[in-house]
């Protein structure tokens, strides 16, 4: 099996849905992340799970993305920068407390351990998704943000 520049196995990623968020911006649904596929080690420049890079992401994208830290989702995370051809888990969300409720999450750590490589690398992260969202525009009475972690 081909190897990413991760020297992670590559999935074969597929695109199921695509929302988008804004004129610029869209929040695409994969399949093949889960699972095999690598994850980031630390947060990229852009990631919005940083606290510095609020408002890079329009509001509607976490609305989107809401689903992912539902308890016992099996939706995951990904990293903005890596891209639909070859998804990574992101490493703000591996991070963040909403991660520990997510189905899929909880499953890849019995599979391959805690991920003790990822790291925030000093940097100031939001701790869940919520925060996250709300911190982006997203109202705490939102909908989208009931029965999120």
């Amino acid at each position: 099996m081909p190897r990413s520049r991760h020297n992670v196995p590559q999935v074969r990623s597929r695109v199921v849905r695509v929302r988008p968020a804004d004129e610029e911006h869209q929040v695409l649904t994969i399949t093949g992340i889960t699972g095999k596929a690598g994850h980031c080690h630390s947060p990229c420049p852009r990631c919005p799970w940083r606290k510095d890079a609020v408002g890079v992401f329009p509001a509607e994208a976490f609305r989107h993305s809401a689903e992912t830290a539902l308890d016992m989702s099996t939706h995951t995370f990904a990293c903005h920068a890596a891209g639909a051809e070859h998804p990574l888990l992101c490493a703000g969300f591996l991070l963040s407390e909403s991660a520990d409720h997510n189905l899929a999450v909880r499953l890849r750590r019995l599979r391959q351990g805690k991920l003790e490589d990822v790291s925030s690398g000093g940097l100031d992260l939001f701790p869940t998704y919520r925060a996250m969202a709300e911190a982006n525009g997203v109202a705490p009475d939102d909908p989208a943000l009931a029965g999120t972690r």
